[in-house]
């Protein structure tokens, strides 16, 4: 059975920081690409960013340089930093796997909520 459990969200205020951990289970983790989503309320799900199989990471104009994505291998467990959080970045963020070469192996955690005050 694939979970992927996300952890470590909650509010802080603006100008703060948070750690965001996805630990994945049921899946060859080195094998997927992992992604992190996050979803306003009354917004579509945007993409936030993505780290490859290989470690390249690609990320949304409106966190770069702010967010950072990394992964374990070992741990099997994929990491979004957040810096110089903003309201706007106030949101349920959702962990993603993507199997590089099976397409429906597509899998998603349940959410964290991340709440920025000004």
């Amino acid at each position: 059975q694939v979970q992927l459990v996300e952890s470590g969200g909650g509010s802080v205020q603006a100008g703060g920081s948070l750690r965001l951990s996805c630990a994945a289970s049921g899946i060859i983790f080195s094998s997927n690409n992992m992604a992190w989503h996050r979803q306003a309320p009354g917004k579509q799900r945007e993409l936030v960013g993505i780290i490859t199989a290989g470690g390249t990471t690609n990320y949304v104009g409106s966190v770069k340089g702010r967010f950072t994505i990394s992964r374990d291998n070992a741990k099997m467990t994929v990491y979004l930093q957040m810096n110089n959080l903003k309201p706007e970045d106030t949101a349920v963020y959702y962990c993603n796997a993507q199997h590089i070469l099976i397409p429906s192996r597509n899998y998603w955690g349940q959410g964290t909520q991340v709440t920025v005050s000004s």
